[in-house]
């Protein structure tokens, strides 16, 4: 079990690397866009690259992210509770956002397939939009990965309630 945590955590920090370079790429093509137009030389499909990085950035770091537990919790209620009954309801939701991530993640599957047999292109720099939606729908699947991780911790008693 140890050999499937870390794997995942290692593919999830991978796909945080590759959402970093995108968040480094956005901020640079932004800057250089805005001191471009300060000469009358925008660079051409800013708006359009911004888009693709952007959903890089959230697809890619979702992973790592929910990995680590970085993302927000509101769980007063649920530390009211004895820890048996918080490792069920954590057990449940984990549950419940493994089938979400798992309809999310076909869709995207099932989205990138259209727009790739449709050729849909982006329109100043003719970019296909399937491959970004084919990466989110990868992450959307190592995210439900993530939560099975947390559901083997749970069970185990290494999930620490924040």
């Amino acid at each position: 079990m140890k050999g499937f945590l870390s794997g995942v955590e290692r593919i999830g920090k991978f796909l945080n690397v590759i959402a970093g370079i995108s968040l480094t790429f956005l901020m640079l093509l932004t800057i250089t866009d805005v001191i471009l137009r300060m000469f009358k030389k925008p660079v051409v499909g800013t708006y359009e690259l911004v888009a693709f990085s952007g959903a890089v950035v959230i697809g890619f770091s979702m992973p790592l992210t929910s990995y680590v537990r970085q993302h927000i919790f509101v769980d007063f209620l649920i530390l009211k509770f004895s820890q048996k009954v918080r490792n069920v309801f954590n057990i449940a939701t984990r549950c419940l956002v493994i089938a979400l991530f798992l309809l999310v993640g076909w869709n995207m599957f099932k989205y990138a397939r259209d727009l790739q047999k449709s050729g849909e292109v982006s329109l100043t720099l003719q970019m296909p939009f399937y491959p970004v939606a084919y990466g989110v729908g990868v992450c959307c699947f190592i995210l439900c990965l993530v939560f099975v991780c947390d559901i083997i911790k749970i069970s185990k008693g290494e999930y620490e309630d924040v």
